[in-house]
């Protein structure tokens, strides 16, 4: 307490000075000037951070539910080629009778499917992209003229389209012939004696001298019994010697892929996809691309195949080029030593050529009967294809070539197995959406589609439609056939079986 006659007293009771009070007062208000701006700042980085994290999390979740949404479209516009592809190919005996006077003419003759899955473009290219723009008037109410744009339902909508290529498995190498143990020992050594043939070229001799894809050095015969023994059921090791005094094995299978680390076996089995030749021995990445898959965007170029049936003949009309020299200089049907086309990497250039351009010019049509392909090998005479692509392949130096008695017989002109790749596309803002569909077709159980009705008439005659000849089943007297016409047909199966389906 203070002493009201200190001089503190006095000193505190001195009135204070005019403006004092207001000076302070702005001396107070001055030390707190911009607090409120930083707690406006710290509110909006508050603010900023939290915005940033949610507009983040709603960005993800939006892309991940249209990439979502995309794969989806993208994935049943696959599924839409792989019916339309199964719709086309069971036309196909309709359009191979229909075209053959036409083919006939240009000296296509035989009785051989034209392969109209190598004309997918054409056939089915109303079914793919948008026909008309949105909004746009079909070319029809523009000329007056009927267009594929002023169909219902074609085309599809959205922007997104589908890419198809559907492949012969019959014109390839088939390695799971060797699992057949009913075959014997001859579907083995044809298997072994086409694989020989498809490495034996000189111009490959790099790719075995180097270590392979297991570290070590693998010889041509070695990996072609790896293919073999792989699908083979016995547990003898097969010998890729296609001479006459060749054993047919060599003893035991060893345990090369446990040796080496592997964390597998020999599956002594069939293959189940094209994918399984990749756990192969020997399988590094250049032998896969030089022999296996030549072009992964091009499955057609392939020459292997898992898919097949052992009694199934080589179709030559849909094979490649380099398939057909593959089975031209197989031991299986020739003497490899005395055939310069084997041995000459100048006359094999040449065939490639040959053949490939005559491929692109019919539209792969090559050889419509194995007799035509036998007359151009052997560079026969006449006025037939085969002969008059013998003669080109003469004029460009390949010499002829001398086959074996009865070597053609495992050669035929029709297929029975093919592979539709189907790729759905969604175009996005800056991304492409793409699902792929590779489904294996069996058309070994297919039967025709007719216009008559399979189950033919009513067998007791009493009382039921009977349709006349080349009529509709139902249809009497111009009467549309019955929707039991139709039911009779479509489980009738015409497109086949499908025995492989993968979506990628």
């Amino acid at each position: 307490m203070i002493h009201p006659r200190s001089p503190h007293a006095e000193e505190r009771a001195a009135p204070t000075p005019p403006g004092g009070r207001a000076r302070r007062r702005l001396r107070r208000r001055r030390d707190r000037r911009g607090v409120a701006l930083v707690m406006v700042l710290g509110a909006i980085t508050v603010l900023t951070v939290f915005l940033t994290e949610l507009q983040e999390e709603t960005s993800t979740e939006l892309s991940a539910a249209l990439a979502d949404r995309d794969a989806l479209r993208a994935e049943y516009y696959a599924r839409s080629a792989v019916n339309l592809s199964r719709m086309l190919i069971a036309a196909e005996p309709s359009v191979s009778s229909t075209l053959a006077p036409m083919l006939a003419i240009i000296g296509l003759k035989g009785n051989f499917q034209v392969p109209v899955w190598k004309f997918t473009d054409m056939f089915l290219g109303p079914f793919n992209a948008q026909l008309v723009e949105p909004g746009a008037a079909p070319p029809a109410e523009a000329t007056g003229e009927a267009s594929a744009a002023a169909g219902k339902n074609l085309g599809l909508t959205g922007g997104g389209r589908f890419e198809l290529k559907i492949v012969d498995e019959d014109s390839k190498i088939n390695i799971n012939r060797a699992a057949d143990d009913v075959g014997g020992i001859s579907d083995q050594i044809a298997v072994g004696a086409q694989l020989l043939s498809l490495m034996s070229p000189a111009q490959y001799n790099a790719l075995f001298e180097e270590r392979d894809g297991d570290g070590q050095f693998s010889d041509r015969a070695t990996v072609c019994s790896a293919l073999i023994d792989w699908a083979d059921p016995g547990d003898q090791t097969f010998s890729c010697d296609v001479s006459a005094n060749a054993p047919s094995s060599t003893g035991a299978e060893d345990s090369f892929y446990q040796t080496v680390g592997l964390p597998y076996q020999r599956k002594n089995a069939p293959f189940d996809s094209f994918e399984e030749l990749r756990l192969i021995r020997g399988m590094s990445d250049d032998f896969w691309a030089t022999f296996v898959d030549p072009d992964p965007n091009n499955p057609d170029k392939r020459v292997l195949t898992v898919w097949g049936s052992r009694k199934q003949k080589v179709n030559v009309t849909s094979a490649n080029a380099q398939m057909l020299l593959t089975l031209t200089c197989s031991a299986e049907f020739v003497d490899i030593a005395t055939t310069p086309l084997c041995t000459d990497v100048n006359q094999q250039t040449a065939f490639l050529t040959v053949a490939s351009l005559v491929q692109s010019m019919t539209g792969g049509i090559l050889f419509p009967t194995a007799k035509d392909f036998v007359d151009a090998m052997t560079q026969k005479t006449g006025n037939t294809l085969g002969a008059m692509l013998g003669q080109q392949l003469k004029a460009m130096g390949v010499e002829a070539v001398k086959f074996k008695p009865n070597a053609t017989k495992s050669l035929g002109n029709k297929t029975s197995f093919l592979s539709i790749y189907a790729d759905g596309v969604v175009p996005g803002n800056k991304r492409e959406t793409r699902v792929r569909i590779h489904a294996v077709l069996d058309l070994t159980g297919a039967t025709k589609i007719t216009d008559t009705d399979p189950g033919g008439a009513d067998p007791g005659g009493g009382g039921g439609d009977t349709a006349g000849a080349g009529e509709p089943s139902g249809a009497q007297n111009g009467a549309p056939p019955t929707p039991e016409t139709y039911e009779k047909q479509v489980r009738s199966n015409p497109a086949g079986t499908i025995i492989y389906y993968r979506i990628e």
